[in-house]
């Protein structure tokens, strides 16, 4: 049974370890590397999770941390989902649309009628999870990738009261 634990600034050690095994595992899935987060320490994991507004969840399987997602309230438009990472171990079990399913609750909540969201193109598996969530690609061009070439592929989802 997965359950979902929202994340608060006390708890930072867990977001730093989930968000670690992301990096370390998914490095071509994130524009973060796992060395930018090497540094800081607690002050920088905490600022992370104090960001006015914003919204953490980890998934537990049997207590221990299977995945993570984070919204975060839009710069004029719809909120972001950002950071979604499910562990190996725990994909094709749906820890991803539950991820996702709390993010919406809570963008929800915020009064939002969209949800939004950047990801690698080529990360064939995550758009492919997005598209299953009702995600679109867009025409908004996205941040510029390390590369100076490629950009993210933008994508939004229409949000509406259950």
């Amino acid at each position: 049974m997965v359950r979902l634990r929202v994340v608060t600034t006390d708890d930072w050690p867990l977001w730093r370890d989930v968000r670690r095994a992301a990096l370390a595992e998914a490095p071509h899935a994130f524009t973060s590397r796992l060395a930018d987060w090497h540094r800081g320490g607690e002050e920088r994991w905490r600022a992370r999770l104090e960001v006015p507004g914003a919204y953490h969840v980890v998934a537990l399987l049997d207590g221990r941390a299977v995945g993570m997602a984070g919204g975060l309230p839009g710069d004029g438009g719809p909120p972001e989902l950002r950071s979604v990472w499910v562990s190996p171990g725990a994909r094709g079990h749906g820890v991803g649309g539950l991820l996702i399913a709390a993010v919406e609750t809570w963008a929800l909540r915020t009064g939002a009628t969209a949800l939004r969201l950047a990801v690698i193109p080529g990360n064939a598996p995550a758009i492919a999870l997005y598209e299953r969530h009702g995600f679109a690609a867009t025409r908004e061009p996205g941040e510029l990738l390390a590369d100076g070439v490629t950009r993210e592929l933008v994508m939004v989802k229409a949000l509406r009261p259950r």
